[in-house]
C-alpha cells in the first residue's frame, strides 16, 4: 500500500452496523509513501496508522 499526502483513507467497519471512517493522510513516515501515515479523522481525531486489508487508499489524482 502507497499513500502521499493528502490521499483519503477508507477503512470499513469490520462488525455488522459499524460505520465505514475516513481520513486524510497529513503526513508518511514509511519510505516510497508505504505505511505507517499519520492520519486526521472527520471528527478531528489524529492518530499513526499502518492499514490492515479492510483499508482501501483513494488518492487525490482519483479524485480529479
Amino acid at each position: 500500500m502507497r499513500a502521499m499526502v493528502g490521499d483519503r483513507i477508507l477503512v470499513h467497519g469490520r462488525t455488522v452496523g459499524q460505520q465505514d471512517r475516513q481520513a486524510e493522510v497529513i503526513e508518511v513516515l514509511g519510505p516510497d509513501g508505504t505505511p505507517p501515515y499519520r492520519v486526521r479523522f472527520e471528527d478531528g481525531h489524529e492518530t499513526l496508522m499502518s492499514p490492515g486489508p479492510d483499508t482501501v487508499v483513494r488518492h487525490i489524482a482519483e479524485d480529479a
